[in-house]
């Protein structure tokens, strides 16, 4: 895989969310992220109005493996996620929003 150089830290999400973007370039990356995301929402909320939770584990497959697929196949880059999981997890959010508003192509 590609770019797999140490990534500098960030003293903000708005320090890395340029990062996060030049991560997510290919469009065919940035919509296997939209689906899953949405796919993962909506497990996680069945899983919390059935109170279910092992189907929280679901939710985060369901996140995590469509967005993976699209690093490596894709982008060829390594996921956001290992190194930054938190501001990662806020820029899959951001992302979304971006391209559901049509600010963002997808």
């Amino acid at each position: 895989m590609a770019n797999t150089a140490a990534t500098p830290g960030y003293a903000s999400f708005r320090e890395f969310y340029p990062y996060y973007l030049a991560q997510h370039t290919h469009r065919t990356s940035r919509r296997l992220h939209v689906v899953g995301t949405l796919l993962a929402l909506l497990i996680a909320v069945l899983a919390l109005l059935r109170a279910e939770p092992a189907w929280l584990l679901a939710a985060l497959l369901a996140g995590y493996l469509p967005a993976w697929v699209g690093h490596y196949f894709f982008e060829h880059n390594t996921p956001a996620t290992f190194r930054h999981p938190l501001y990662s997890l806020r820029g899959d959010f951001t992302m979304l929003g971006e391209i559901l508003s049509g600010r963002m192509r997808w």
